[in-house]
């Protein structure tokens, strides 16, 4: 099979299309005759040799892809030959086939087409067991989404909204912050321009934001945790601004809040397989009711992932970047 293989670590010229074997799924696993792959910012970072694939995963890059099911492992009971999928990847999505354990696979959402579902997987996963799951969102608070028009943010936004929750976003461009508005926030700040803080407090008459969902890390902390509601959360998913920073644990203790940090791919089998079934169970019915829907911004070939790499580097994408692999 076609994949894209990493030779060393640095820009996107170290990636090349190669060729491997195909896979062989295991008993509690089916292999994927992939049509799209998500391109994600991890994927960026493995790239550059700063984010390696947990132990046993393959060092192909993608974390979420979309296909069809064309073997199946003998323990398998849902999924047969044949069934449209996509799926939340530990890594090997940039490929014309992966195999992936059968838990991780979700169903095609009815009004969604299967090129365009690569783009659910790993936002969806990611905001609903951050946002939701571990934060525990409810109707009625404020979500600040840094990055709002990303993939992350641009589906932060819409399961925010879907849920009765008040959304604020940050975004780098009058364009971004627009378009983040027609997927409903409320509240948009140009990073670029102005303090986020000053204008999320001036925003909500001094409350703040019950939850922020940060892919920034170390250089946004101190702000942050000025930015919160008292009793608020902030969870981190990303350490784009570094990865280390200087928390005040007074001013943490005068809000009475909490900050969270997670990752999921290097989370174990049993913890994915709970939040795969929470979304299908939560998410996949609001996308079937089209009140949330993937915003895809560029579909590029397989051949082309250099330039599907400069894209996400350039920030000027709003929404997902995808590779057609079949």
């Amino acid at each position: 099979m076609r994949v894209v293989e990493s030779h060393g670590a640095g820009d996107p010229d170290v990636l090349a299309i190669g060729e491997r074997p195909d896979p062989e799924p295991g008993p509690d696993e089916v292999v994927i005759d992939v049509t799209a792959a998500g391109v994600n910012f991890p994927d960026l970072a493995q790239r550059r040799g700063l984010y390696p694939p947990p132990p046993g995963a393959s060092d192909v890059l993608g974390l979420e892809c979309s296909g069809v099911v064309s073997v199946v492992g003998a323990d398998v009971a849902r999924w047969e030959t044949g069934d449209e999928v996509c799926a939340l990847l530990a890594g090997g999505g940039y490929a014309e086939r992966v195999a992936v354990p059968a838990q991780q696979l979700l169903p095609i959402p009815s009004g969604v087409d299967l090129e365009t579902a690569a783009a659910l997987p790993e936002v969806v996963a990611t905001v609903w067991s951050n946002v939701f799951m571990l934060a525990g969102l409810h109707e009625g608070e404020t979500l600040l989404v840094h990055g709002g028009g990303g993939g992350i943010g641009t589906m932060a936004i819409q399961l925010g909204k879907a849920f009765g929750a008040r959304v604020a976003v940050t975004a780098g461009s009058p364009e971004k912050l627009a378009r983040c508005a027609e997927l409903g926030a409320d509240i948009g700040i140009d990073y670029k321009q102005q303090d986020f803080v000053e204008e999320l407090q001036a925003a909500t008459d001094g409350h703040g934001a019950d939850v922020i969902l940060d892919n920034i890390g170390g250089a946004y902390l101190p702000r942050n945790v000025e930015a919160l509601a008292t009793a608020g959360r902030l969870v981190v998913i990303g350490a784009q601004g570094g990865a280390t920073g200087e928390l005040s644990l007074g001013r943490l203790q005068d809000k009475r809040g909490a900050v969270l940090a997670t990752r999921l791919r290097p989370r174990p089998l049993g913890e994915k397989a709970a939040i795969i079934a929470s979304v299908e169970e939560h998410v996949w019915p609001l996308i079937e009711d089209e009140l949330v829907r993937p915003v895809v911004h560029q579909v590029f070939a397989l051949d082309d992932v250099r330039e599907a790499h400069r894209t996400i580097e350039a920030s000027t994408h709003v929404g997902k970047v995808l590779l057609r692999t079949s």
